[in-house]
């Protein structure tokens, strides 16, 4: 069931032609993959004429930018979030947070070309990000966010009840957290985990049962990911204090 302050904004996206893509928490939970989240998330084209179109979204919410950056396309295009607070009845205090850009997640055009869609309940359709550029999103140095992909995994790998295809095969060999079901898939598809684990290593531990090494090593590659995303977040950290710093 999507709460209707959710509803009002994804109502506003659509009714303004916002080219966007749910992503964060709301998708993880639509995913099946979370219980709660306190805000949307949307990754957005940064091109002028979508820009006016989502400050006509905003509008309608009576949303106001409540941090910094301020709403520009520059800041945007550097990886930077804008936030948003609605003040509309219904969605009173509800925040809206906009990227364009994110650490190893490809370009707004491909991930259109990806997404995933579903019915929000009686007004219309919600555009997700897909999963795999979910998880790819969700890879950041927050310690909350690691829970969140591997119970996306969880789910994906789970709810599978046809025959998988390589490329669902390819993504859980490349992705899955959990122990357990690396060392299942490995069994189910060995020839693929052969071939993947030359850019994975871990996954020799799943071939050749190990599961306390296997365990070690995703700790040790969830580690490095933070790392990556503390050194890509550094100079963005700067510009931000920079900004909160008054004229003059």
């Amino acid at each position: 069931m999507i709460e209707e302050g959710l509803r009002l904004v994804f109502r506003a996206m659509r009714e303004h032609e916002v080219s966007c893509l749910l992503m964060g928490g709301q998708a993880c939970v639509l995913y099946g993959a979370a219980e709660f989240s306190r805000d949307v998330d949307f990754a957005i084209l940064a091109e002028a004429e979508n820009l006016e179109r989502v400050q006509a979204a905003m509008h309608s919410l009576e949303a106001e930018v409540i941090a910094v950056p301020p709403f520009e396309i520059k800041y945007l295009e550097e990886g930077l979030a804008v936030h948003f607070r609605c003040s509309v009845s219904g969605a009173d205090g509800l925040r809206v947070d906009l990227m364009t850009r994110m650490r190893g997640v490809a370009d707004f055009p491909e991930l259109w070309e990806r997404r995933f869609s579903i019915d929000d309940g009686g007004t219309g359709q919600v555009h997700l990000m897909h999963v795999a550029d979910l998880v790819a999103a969700k890879k950041t140095q927050r310690d909350k966010d690691w829970p969140m992909i591997q119970r996306l995994l969880e789910v994906n790998y789970l709810s599978c009840t046809t025959e998988a295809v390589p490329a669902q095969i390819d993504f859980w060999l490349r992705e899955l957290r959990t122990p357990e079901l690396l060392l299942e898939a490995a069994g189910r598809f060995p020839e693929e985990t052969a071939t993947t684990r030359t850019e994975r290593p871990l996954l020799a531990h799943a071939l050749n049962p190990d599961p306390a090494a296997l365990e070690r090593e995703l700790n040790a590659e969830m580690l490095a990911e933070k790392a990556r995303d503390r050194a890509h977040w550094k100079p963005l950290k700067k510009m931000l204090e920079e900004l909160r710093l008054p004229p003059g």
